[in-house]
Parts: structure tokens; sequence; C-alpha cells
């Protein structure tokens, strides 16, 4: 895993989206980024790393033999799917596309796809794979709802959704990192669910990062700016005497005159600043939940 991400990274400079419990038969999403411009095309990738993936040599290449049903899942999968072979060896990462042109079917019933030597995960591979995540607006806008269903009914069972935000303050390529996670209110933290890098040059992240999240609306985590804000109006208000605390205006009225209400991080030291903004379900999310459930079952149902 961590070679392919390097390799998408650094060489492709693309963003890479590791894939922890949601997607069978997937372990990540690489996203195309061209010049800073990123535009929610996707691929989606299986990966595999071993000498044992490189036993079966074919023409100019090698052999992976996929399980039927991982087959017959990203054949029906919303993004084009890509098979990716680390060697340990070589230090090489490999890669094919899956499609009914690439796999042969075998007479036992299995599948095959041929995974050529050439077709290595550097530079070289940017513009085909570039040319596969390609997509009308529509159909990627529609394959960006699809990956968020998950997400969107854990909302619809009551779960808390939150985004932890890294921002690298001063950076002209706007880097930084995003965590998806489930809001326990436990103390503990959220429990990560995905988590991917950001590269938004000089945009606004509380202008761009909302429009990841489409089919939610992004307001603040009120427990933690709470916590922090709290923190900062201790020290920016409180007259310490000998018997009791005065404090120069109320906390109501230093948090509304500093803070207007609008997307912002709970901690900037000059060098990372820190979001923590919470989702919740809209308009949109609602829509297209009401639309899955007619696809899969062919009855109108409503979505509260």
């Amino acid at each position: 895993m961590t070679h392919t991400q390097l390799a998408v990274e650094d060489e492709l400079g693309w963003l890479f989206r590791e894939q922890l419990t949601e997607d069978y038969g997937i372990d990540a999403h690489a996203e195309v980024v061209d010049d800073e411009d990123v535009r929610g095309r996707l691929l989606a990738l299986q990966i595999k790393g071993g000498p044992s993936w490189f036993k079966e040599p074919g023409p100019g290449g090698w052999w992976f033999r996929p399980r039927k049903e991982h087959v017959q899942y990203w054949l029906n999968h919303s993004l084009p799917v890509v098979v990716v072979l680390y060697d340990p060896a070589t230090k090489r990462c490999h890669w094919q596309l899956v499609n009914r042109e690439t796999l042969q079917e075998t007479s036992m019933g299995g599948w095959k796809l041929l995974v050529p030597e050439d077709h290595v995960l550097d530079a070289s591979a940017a513009e085909p794979l570039r040319q596969a995540a390609e997509g009308d607006p529509y159909v990627v806008r529609i394959r960006e709802l699809q990956l968020a269903l998950p997400w969107m009914n854990r909302l619809v069972e009551g779960q808390r959704l939150v985004i932890d935000v890294e921002e690298w303050v001063n950076k002209t390529s706007g880097r930084g990192s995003i965590t998806l996670g489930v809001d326990n209110e436990d103390g503990r933290g959220p429990e990560e669910l995905a988590s991917w890098s950001i590269m938004l040059g000089l945009a606004s992240y509380a202008e761009v990062v909302p429009t990841l999240f489409a089919w939610a609306d992004v307001h603040l985590h009120e427990e933690t700016y709470d916590e922090a804000d709290y923190d900062q109006f201790q020290l920016e208000c409180a007259v310490w005497g000998e018997d009791e605390t005065f404090y120069t205006e109320s906390y109501g009225e230093w948090r509304r005159d500093r803070f207007p209400e609008s997307l912002r991080p709970y901690s900037d030291d000059g060098e990372v600043a820190f979001w923590r903004l919470e989702l919740s379900l809209n308009e949109l999310g609602r829509a297209f939940l009401a639309v899955d459930k007619f696809g899969r079952g062919g009855r109108r149902q409503l979505v509260e």
C-alpha cells in the first residue's frame, strides 16, 4: 500500500485515498490532479504486493487471477478499476485497467488479467490513467454521490460524522489532509472512516472543503470550537484578582465579535491550522438516497 501511495503522490502528483472499510475489493482511490486542479476524477485501486504475484509470467508481463466475485463487483463499479502489483525486487508498481477488454475468462470459469511489465506506475502512466478517469461531468458527479452512499446512510442512522482537516498554512500548494470519521462522543476522538491528501493551491479551505461533500451541510463541530474558543477567551479577557476572576466582557459577546459566523480553524500556530467540521445530510443527500432506494428496490421511498 505504501509503495503505491508514494507512486501516486510523488510520481503522478495525484491524491491517494486509502479505503479503510467501505468498499469491497477496493483498497484505495487515486484522484487526478492537473496543475492543482482537482475535479473529482477518481480511479479505484486493487493493490497487491509481494513476489507471489509475479510467479505466473504472461506475454510481456504477468497473469493476475482475481476472485470471481471481485470481477463482477469491479465490472459494475461506479469508478474505473485498476489492479496494481508491487514488485519488491524492482521496487516498482505495475498496473492494468480492469474491463471487458483486458479480462480473459479461463476454461475453469475463472478470470485472468495480464499486467504488462511496461505498465509502470510512474509519469508514463499519467495520460492513460487520466483518460480512464475522465468522464462526462454529470457522470463524474453521480459517481461521487454513489461513493458517498455509506456515509450518507450513517447520518440517516443517527451517527455524527466529522471532518478533521490539517491545513499547511502559507504553502502555495495549499497542501493538507482530510480525515472523515464518526464522532462517538466518548472522548477518544473520532473513529476514522477515510483519509486523503488535498492540494487547493491558493483557494480558501473554508470555501472549497464544503464542495467536497456536496451531499451534506458543513458546520463547525460545536464542542471542539467551544473548548478552544473559551481557552482563548480566558487568555484575552480574564483579569485575575486576589479572590476571584473578572472578565472584561462576557464570553458570548467576545465570541460573537471575535468570530463571525463562518467556517474557520479552531487552532492555527502559523504553520498548521486544524479544523473540525461536522456534516449533516442536506436536500441533495436525502434526494439521492431516495433515488438509490428506488434504483435498488423499484419503489418510491422517502428519506427523512
